[in-house]
């Protein structure tokens, strides 16, 4: 059971009467997504409070959950109620949701002037500057336009995507094929009786820099390869 010293608060508010329990907020997070099955492992204590601060014990569980069971009604708590966050795990949600938003926008961006990905660490410096806050509850692709829009300001960046044909040599065909389904979306294949590989491949245009070295690498460059405009 978790440390009552380290619990945050789980309320919800049922007939303008709170209902609060004590719990671990990352692991509440957890039992919230499915990832935690058993609600022992994230409360603090068997209780449910009307005040868990004074330790008030909440009356008509029975009239407001339909059920008397301690962990029934807790698990009602978590999944529909409100998790107090502590400063830290806050932020540390903040950071990977931010680390996430950038990872989409170099993925999916580029430089339409100088026609190139845009760096993750251009990115990064550029979202240093602008005022935009974070919800570590809200979806990357939700939160992805009012960035997008803000980094608008400071660079020019606009979403595309780029197509290439390939045409790889037998011997490294088998091994390139994961490349391509790494990267983008295969339009088109054509197997050639020389055991050679043609294909169209359409990706994000952030991407399409590391798609072009990755498979130069493995074919130590012996690998015919065109941009379709």
């Amino acid at each position: 059971m978790v440390r009552v010293e380290d619990a945050v608060i789980a309320k919800l508010k049922k007939e303008n009467q709170n209902f609060e329990i004590l719990v671990d907020c990352e692991l509440a997070l957890k039992f919230r997504r499915g990832e935690i099955k058993d609600i022992r492992d994230v409360l603090a204590a068997p209780n449910i409070f009307k005040d868990a601060r004074k330790g008030d014990i909440a009356p008509d569980l029975q009239k407001m959950f339909g059920t008397e069971n301690i962990d029934e009604v807790a698990a009602q708590i978590v999944r529909k109620g409100e998790i107090h966050l502590t400063t830290a795990y806050k932020k540390k949600l903040i950071d990977e949701k931010k680390s996430r938003i950038i990872a989409m926008i170099a993925r999916n961006a580029m430089d339409p002037v100088r026609r190139i990905p845009i760096p993750r660490t251009r990115i990064e410096l550029a979202m240093e500057k602008i005022s935009t806050s974070i919800d570590p509850f809200r979806s990357v692709e939700e939160q992805m336009e009012d960035v997008v829009a803000k980094l608008r300001v400071m660079m020019p960046i606009t979403f595309e995507n780029r197509k290439f044909e390939v045409l790889i040599p037998a011997n490294y065909a088998s091994a390139c094929y994961g490349i391509l389904k790494k990267y983008g979306k295969i339009i088109k294949e054509e197997w050639l009786h020389t055991g050679s590989l043609k294909a169209t491949v359409e990706m994000p245009a952030g991407v399409s820099e590391d798609f072009v070295n990755d498979l130069n690498k493995k074919t130590s460059g012996d690998i015919q390869l065109t941009e379709i405009k």
